[in-house]
């Protein structure tokens, strides 16, 4: 694991360790690879509760419960679908805090409105928080672009643990 993700997760366990707090991750870009940054470092079980791999569309339906509307609406790769993936997550796991990823990795998939490079993240608490952020990385390769994703929620992960505090 490069040098970056692990300083983030590592970031990530710590504060979210130092206030009891375990997390859960909705992934479909990245493909199993923010659980799996956390999850490299030693100990992280008492973080990490699950995460979820959601690529394709039933299965952010049948594992998160997204309605098929939202996707039907707004796409898979979108703010609404991102919220929708993340309260899944919440609802589905013995977790306090969740962050999802959606998105365009390319080097297919892309249009006019949504290019290859824009992804969408939402990071939740139990408690009621909700944020979003919306990344068009362009069209700088499959890797950078999950790499760059995979910083992203960690630090929307790290940000939001600290709030807890």
């Amino acid at each position: 694991m490069s040098e970056d993700l692990r300083a983030a997760a590592s970031a990530v366990l710590e504060a979210c360790r130092s206030r009891s707090l375990k997390v859960a991750t909705a992934e479909s870009c990245t493909g199993g690879l923010v659980a799996g940054a956390l999850t490299e470092i030693a100990g992280s079980s008492d973080v990490v509760d699950r995460g979820f791999v959601t690529y394709s569309n039933e299965a952010k339906q049948q594992m998160l419960g997204v309605p098929a509307a939202t996707i039907d609406t707004h796409g898979a790769v979108s703010r609404e679908t991102a919220e929708a993936m993340v309260r899944g997550a919440l609802g589905s796991a013995n977790a306090d805090l969740a962050v999802a990823i959606t998105g365009i990795a390319g080097p297919a998939g892309g249009s006019p409105g949504k290019p290859v490079g824009l992804v969408h993240f939402a990071a939740a608490s139990r408690s009621g928080a909700l944020t979003h952020a919306e990344m068009r990385y362009g069209d700088i390769g499959r890797s950078a672009v999950r790499h760059q994703s995979v910083l992203q929620a960690l630090a929307m992960l790290k940000e939001l643990a600290e709030k807890r505090g």
